[in-house]
């Protein structure tokens, strides 16, 4: 039997130089499930517009996804902003090999209750037509810390100090940051309750958490950028974020990990 029921992962931000292509390559190969639901921003089609970065250990995850697939794992593709290119082949319900592509999808727990699976990008009140500019150019300020965060740990990694996140620090002493997450996800969990599903289940600000907001179960799965998290359905139907740490993967490549629990 597959260790897990289902995985939810996002953000991988495959063609960014900010992508831990080696942590999300080695999840895949250690975890396997049921049913793997790749959350949106799995690849960067911003970033590869600008300057195109593709080393092999991105390819590597792809082709980790499309073992699981061919394998009889059930693998749903959801579109989110940065890889919204592959929003204009949805209308024709296409599929990649064995991975659907899909816009939403509707996951249906092993507890019963009915979960909305999105992205969550529609949510973001900076992805409006008239706004977008200003997300761009804060893509490029998150990319500006995320090079200064991969200098830090260099020098953090020769003096064996534990990986440390500059965004994510930055993001918990920000009060507009802390604003901005709360507002999202009472959105999506008012949404949910309008559209009378029992949970979401999404991504996109890179922050993961699970817990109930006026009676609707909202879990974000995080990111593969910043914290390597995922979120995972048992088959006894708990759930669970687990997180694979960038650093003990640096240290340790051959070496399988145990994820922790948050």
């Amino acid at each position: 039997m597959p260790k897990y029921r289902s995985i939810f992962i996002s953000d991988l931000h495959l063609g960014s130089k900010g992508a831990q292509a080696v942590a999300v390559a080695e999840f895949l190969k250690h975890n396997t499930t049921d049913r793997l639901y790749l959350v949106g921003d799995i690849i960067d089609g911003w970033r590869l517009r600008k300057r195109w970065h593709w080393p092999q250990t991105h390819t590597n995850v792809v082709r980790r996804i499309l073992t699981a697939a061919k394998r009889g794992t059930d693998v749903v593709y959801i579109v989110g902003n940065h890889d919204e290119f592959l929003r204009a082949f949805l209308q024709f319900k296409v599929s990649f090999g064995r991975i659907k592509i899909r816009n939403r999808a509707i996951h249906l727990g092993a507890d019963g209750k009915r979960y909305l699976v999105i992205h969550g990008d529609m949510f973001d009140g900076m992805m409006r037509a008239d706004r977008k500019w200003i997300m761009h150019l804060g893509d490029q300020a998150y990319n500006f810390l995320l090079w200064v965060n991969i200098k830090l740990n260099t020098v953090r990694s020769r003096l064996n100090l534990p990986y440390w996140s500059l965004a994510q620090a930055l993001k918990k002493r920000t009060k507009r940051a802390l604003n901005h997450i709360h507002n999202f996800e009472l959105h999506v969990a008012d949404y949910c309750r309008r559209k009378g599903f029992d949970g979401a289940i999404c991504g996109h600000i890179h922050v993961a958490e699970m817990r109930e907001i006026n009676g609707i179960a909202y879990m974000n799965d995080g990111d593969w950028v910043e914290s390597c998290t995922a979120l995972v359905e048992h088959h006894d139907g708990r759930w669970a974020l687990v997180e694979y740490k960038p650093d003990a993967l640096r240290s340790a490549p051959g070496k399988k990990l145990e994820p922790v629990a948050m």
